[in-house]
């Protein structure tokens, strides 16, 4: 694999990728990183590095997001355009030759989850929504203890305030915009979904990946919940259990796609 390289997809400090190409000279499935942190800015790239560079160990190009938080110019809509724009930005590195676009998953870590099932409904955005009419489509999502329904969020208080804090204010006070931000209100998208979560995790609960995928299967889509031992953190230890299921998860698909050719290991 190679060292990670910086792309611009904005002019904001905050506003840049990294993509981590594995080794080869061809296209290589692509595995977009969203990193968590209830969308605020004391959490950075940092959570997401990790995660790329073990799948670009194991034959993913990964490309790990930076957006602007609540806190240092982000929320509404400025973190959803920002992860819209990087996810289409993906044609306009200058690796793009070893970007398979058409596989592109995208994997993110609580509000990153959120971010990353968000991206797979853009395409049901009215037009002028944040994030709609998407340059380039997404073939999966993985939602690491993802906060998959923000009216529940804002019901139970996740993170003291977060989700309120991300959209500014309440879905009674704001209906509008959390219907353009809320992966559960954008269903049915045609996505497969894998949503890895904790049993014991009490910073998102395993309600939230629930709830999503009830939702999902009413409407025909394709929502995998694993369970696995372990607190909020325990789904972005690339050295447990969690991370094992989700490279899995992701081999599988993309050797289905390959018709047996297996990826990684």
């Amino acid at each position: 694999m190679t060292e990670p390289v910086r792309h611009d997809y904005g002019p904001g400090p905050d506003q840049f990728l990294e993509v981590s190409l594995p080794a080869g000279d061809g296209p290589a499935p692509v595995v977009v990183v969203v990193h968590g942190g209830f969308w605020r800015a004391r959490y950075g790239i940092e959570l997401a590095r990790p995660l790329a560079a073990d799948l670009a160990a194991r034959g993913w190009a990964a490309v790990a997001v930076e957006y602007r938080r609540v806190g240092a110019g982000g929320g509404w809509p400025t973190t959803l355009q920002d992860v819209a724009a990087a996810v289409d930005a993906l044609p306009d590195v200058p690796s793009a030759a070893r970007l398979d676009l058409g596989d592109v998953t995208v994997l993110g870590h609580s509000a990153g989850g959120h971010l990353a099932a968000w991206t797979a409904g853009r395409g049901r955005l009215p037009a002028g929504a944040p994030g709609a009419d998407p340059r380039v489509p997404v073939s999966a999502v993985v939602a690491q203890a993802g906060v998959l329904d923000l009216g529940a969020a804002v019901a139970a208080d996740l993170g003291d305030g977060a989700t309120a804090g991300f959209l500014g204010g309440t879905p009674a006070e704001l209906p509008d915009r959390y219907a353009a931000a809320d992966p559960v209100r954008l269903l049915p998208t045609g996505v497969p979904v894998l949503c890895v979560h904790g049993e014991e995790d009490t910073s998102v609960p395993l309600d939230q990946s629930r709830r999503f995928a009830a939702a999902a299967a009413a409407l025909g889509d394709t929502v995998e919940v694993v369970v696995v031992p372990g607190d909020h953190m325990a789904v972005i230890d690339v050295s447990g259990v969690a991370w094992r299921r989700t490279v899995d998860w992701l081999a599988d698909r993309r050797t289905a796609a390959a018709g047996g050719t297996t990826l990684g290991s």
